[in-house]
């Protein structure tokens, strides 16, 4: 399993930056690095709720993740598994607050399968710096 972890400070309160991340799904590609669309399948995010992420990777490469929430305890953590796509593994993310701030930590094992496997390398480097560079465009985004 390869294992991604990024942490960014953001001035803005936990909640808004909750609904920035999981519940504003017309707007994540605004901030989210390689995203194209995201929408729900069936019931709004919330536990047990799936999300389809339509990315589009460098080389005109576009893949599609379906996320599940496994957990939701709004807006201190939200936890889910890669449900279908060529990824398997858990993602978190958790909330703290800090003097009018919030401290963002996403966690992430995962491992690659399918065609995307024998990509492995190359790709695993460019998702990881998709995630960080996320992070970052999500801060600008919401202190803007």
């Amino acid at each position: 399993m390869t294992r991604i972890r990024e942490e960014v400070s953001i001035g803005a309160p936990p909640s808004d930056v909750w609904r920035a991340v999981h519940e504003d799904l017309e707007g994540l590609p605004r901030w989210a690095d390689g995203l194209k669309r995201a929408r729900a399948m069936g019931a709004p995010p919330g536990k047990g709720s799936r999300v389809l992420y339509e990315l589009e990777l460098g080389g005109g490469m576009r893949v599609d993740l379906v996320l599940e929430y496994t957990g939701w305890d709004r807006p201190r953590r939200a936890a889910g598994r890669f449900a279908d796509g060529p990824l398997q593994g858990n993602w978190s993310y958790t909330y703290r607050e800090r003097e009018g701030a919030t401290d963002l930590l996403y966690e992430m094992d995962y491992e690659m399968r399918g065609l995307l496997r024998f990509a492995g390398g190359a790709l695993r480097g460019q998702y990881a710096d998709g995630i960080r560079r996320g992070m970052d465009r999500l801060k600008v985004y919401l202190e803007s």
